[in-house]
């Protein structure tokens, strides 16, 4: 009865103030939502705003960077994202409070049942803040001289043998290439590629992946071939195109962040591709030093 009716006018209260500010939610000019209570609500305010705080100091770290064409991408992007998770969340407030102005019997379980819509609505936001502040923050390139051929075979060795039904193959040529970059980043590259290969093959086809590096004048190129699909010709010219996403695959900023990571160690990254036979994708980096291969 009394207590019932006391939790749906505080419930209501709360989430009237997280409608309020989802309506107002829009890049670069948000406030935090305030909750005194710690309690359910207070829960998902917090996230509200956690999601929100994380939104905007990406948004100004990616303002301040030289990246300003993909800055102002990003940006329309994580807009028309956003909006993906607020609009449900937006419905399922409203459906509330016009169910206590009418008295609706079982009030408790449909504030149950929306906080729940509202909790999956706010981890896809989280989602989309945590995508958007991994591009934007992507760390400072810690640069040391290491063997490229080195690092290839350590990625082949970790995807080798994922898969039976894929025969996946290095090929090192007899001198090391070393290079002057950053070894975590360029690991994320190549770990990057070789995910992208392997599911690249549609299911059924026995899977031919390639792996070389090879001097091109002073660049050291590192080639990874598969037999895939191919790339379908409407999203070639966007493959490297940040692509905000509530999906939880998150695969639309691997490319991305490959390509600046491989632009910031003065190297370039481009593919070829074909409808149906596959794709290969080409990594270039200025070679600090070769060495002879010790036998």
């Amino acid at each position: 009865g009394g207590l019932a009716i006391f939790i749906a006018n505080n419930v209501t209260k709360a989430l009237s103030e997280l409608s309020a500010g989802i309506q107002r939610l829009r890049l670069g000019y948000n406030e935090p939502i305030e909750w005194k209570r710690n309690d359910e609500i207070g829960d998902l305010v917090q996230a509200y705003n956690n999601a929100l705080k994380k939104i905007e100091e990406s948004s100004r770290l990616l303002a301040q960077s030289e990246r300003e064409g993909a800055w102002r991408e990003m940006a329309k992007q994580v807009a028309h994202e956003i909006k993906n998770p607020l609009t449900p969340m937006k419905l399922s407030i409203q459906y509330l409070q016009h169910a206590k102005a009418n008295g609706v019997q079982n009030l408790e379980e449909l504030i149950q049942r929306v906080s729940e819509t509202l909790v999956e609505q706010i981890e896809a936001l989280a989602r989309i803040a945590t995508e958007f502040s991994s591009f934007a923050k992507m760390p400072k390139a810690e640069n040391s001289l290491f063997s490229l051929n080195e690092l290839a075979r350590s990625v082949h060795t970790l995807f080798a043998n994922e898969r039976l039904d894929m025969q996946i193959s290095l090929y090192l040529p007899d001198k090391d290439f070393i290079v002057y970059a950053d070894r975590n980043h360029l690991t994320r590259v190549l770990n990057n590629l070789f995910k992208n290969a392997i599911q690249a093959i549609p299911d059924g086809r026995p899977g031919v992946i390639e792996v070389s590096l090879r001097q091109d004048k002073n660049m050291v190129v590192v080639e990874v071939s598969d037999n895939g699909s191919g790339i379908p010709e409407d999203i070639r010219e966007k493959v490297f195109v940040p692509n905000f996403s509530t999906k939880s695959s998150g695969t639309g900023l691997g490319l991305a962040i490959c390509k600046n990571i491989v632009e910031t160690a003065g190297g370039n990254i481009y593919f070829t591709t074909e409808t149906g036979i596959g794709t290969t994708f080409f990594v270039e980096l200025p070679i600090a030093e070769v060495r002879e291969v010790k036998l």
